[in-house]
């Protein structure tokens, strides 16, 4: 009790209230813009959290990622269009509910489902997250090897195009990881003399610049004239109301799809679209009118938005006790925790615990915000919908700047950003997707590090890998992980083909 007295008393403060409330704000505009994403939300406000506490930048973040999550299910009820991959399944019964003159009706249902998933997911964090990270705590330099390995498998899952190609995105980052001074001997590596690289290459730039100014580079490359929501008029959205009543009449969806979305959250690679597709199959298999969904049917989008903001929750268990993030946005976001000084993983919770519980505290806090800010702002959102990429994709371009060379003032990181962002997009283009990079580049030097430590512990003895029950259970686990997901990938070809 007495380090979530400590946590709130950090979070006790209208600055950080204001940073969090702020946080969700822009998520929540990035996720009602179709192809703007959590991901782009959380770098971009990653050098805002510079010069800001802890708790502070990290409510930030959190808030980002809570509302454009919950944002996503705008544009999918109003134009069947998802803003985020998780709101595929919101447009399903969102959008006709909309054409039947119900938009009003089904904005306020995902408003309430998605605080409902949010809250009810935060909690199973604050349940889950302290045991797992007590028995992580058991970990030495071989189990943490292990583990970056079975991180490093994830990349496999959360690329886009063929197995391969998430490989060699992996490959580029565990590359680039490398960059500067070795972690055991001090020598200094693929600097080519340049001084800032001296300490690695700086995740502020790199994480910019993979997604947010290689969208950017896209758009501009597309021309994107968003000419389908410009039709949209605040006018037809009506009055957004909370059905609180409805909504607990559909208890056991909600209960259902709350448990499906952590759970899903949870397992790396998974995701909040695969999450949000079972909790809907799972609620039409419980629902008494099964046949109503697809035409219009409000417990299909209680389904989809309670799972998929259910998964936010689960998402950060593993990232916070294990120090692996599951999918892209945790990735950055650990990016964003790793540069506010606060390395997740198991030590987390015994040497900053404060800190650790505050953010369980500034999670809760994010979906409160996340709901209220979202009903009374409405129509604000739906306006936004109305204006067209080419116009916004200057100002997100411009805040990357900003924001990069704010920082340390450094011109050369500027250079590097641009650099990301012209990998991100040829990456991007190929279909090899920049997830795999950004996980790689975060994951590569923790396990190098710590395979060379538990080398020199066994005395170059390699097979004392296997001879530890943990080290050998996650590396098994990597390995049939990527069996399972090659076998995937190799079936979706065969059905695609």
């Amino acid at each position: 009790m007495e380090v979530y007295i400590e946590a709130f008393q950090l979070l006790a403060r209208v600055d950080v209230m204001f940073a969090i409330a702020g946080g969700t704000f822009l998520g929540l505009i990035m996720g009602s813009l179709p192809g703007l994403t959590a991901s782009m939300a959380i770098a971009l406000l990653i050098p805002l959290s510079f010069g800001m506490g802890p708790i502070m930048g990290i409510g930030m973040l959190l808030g980002a990622f809570c509302g454009a999550i919950a944002g996503g299910a705008i544009p999918a009820i109003l134009l069947s269009i998802p803003g985020t991959p998780s709101s595929v399944t919101t447009t399903l019964d969102g959008f006709p509910m909309a054409r039947k003159g119900e938009a009003g009706k089904a904005l306020g249902i995902s408003i309430g489902a998605s605080f409902i998933g949010g809250i009810s997911g935060a909690f199973l964090l604050i349940l889950l997250a302290p045991p797992i990270a007590d028995f992580a705590l058991r970990f030495g330099p071989s189990e943490f090897f292990a583990l970056g390995v079975f991180g490093l498998v994830i990349i496999a899952s959360v690329s886009a195009g063929s197995l391969l190609r998430g490989l060699v995105g992996g490959i580029i980052g565990l590359f680039l990881s490398t960059v500067g001074a070795d972690p055991m001997t001090g020598v200094l590596r693929f600097t080519g003399g340049e001084p800032a690289l001296i300490t690695g290459i700086g995740l502020l730039p790199a994480l910019i610049g993979l997604f947010a100014v290689s969208q950017v580079f896209q758009d501009i490359a597309a021309r994107i004239t968003e000419a389908k929501a410009s039709s949209v008029s605040s006018n037809q959205v009506g009055k957004a109301v909370l059905p609180w009543r409805l909504l607990l009449k559909g208890w056991k969806i909600l209960v259902s799809s709350t448990i499906i979305g952590t759970i899903v959250g949870a397992i790396p690679g998974a995701g909040g679209s695969i999450g949000s597709f079972l909790s809907y199959d799972q609620a039409k298999r419980m629902s008494k009118t099964p046949e109503k969904f697809g035409t219009g049917h409000y417990e299909g989008v209680v389904a989809s938005e309670c799972s998929n903001n259910a998964v936010v929750g689960g998402a950060l268990i593993p990232m916070l006790t294990l120090g692996v993030p599951g999918e892209v946005a945790t990735a950055i976001l650990m990016g964003g925790l790793t540069i506010q000084g606060v390395r997740p993983g198991p030590a987390l919770f015994d040497q900053q615990p404060a800190i650790a519980y505050g953010i369980f505290l500034a999670f809760i806090i994010a979906n409160i915000f996340m709901m209220l800010i979202q009903f009374f702002g409405i129509r604000l959102f739906v306006k936004i919908l109305r204006v067209p990429t080419h116009y916004l994709m200057p100002i997100i371009l411009m805040f990357c700047v900003i924001g990069v060379y704010g920082v340390n003032g450094s011109i050369f990181e500027l250079w590097l950003m641009l650099g990301f962002g012209a990998l991100g997009f040829l990456l991007q283009r190929y279909d090899f997707g920049t997830a795999p990079v950004i996980l790689g580049l975060i994951l590569g030097s923790m396990t190098e590090a710590n395979y060379r430590r538990s080398i020199l512990v066994f005395n170059g003895d390699w097979t004392q890998f296997f001879q530890h029950p943990i080290s050998m259970g996650l590396l098994l686990l990597a390995l049939l992980f990527l069996v399972y997901v090659f076998f995937q990938k190799k079936k979706s070809a065969a059905r695609a083909g």
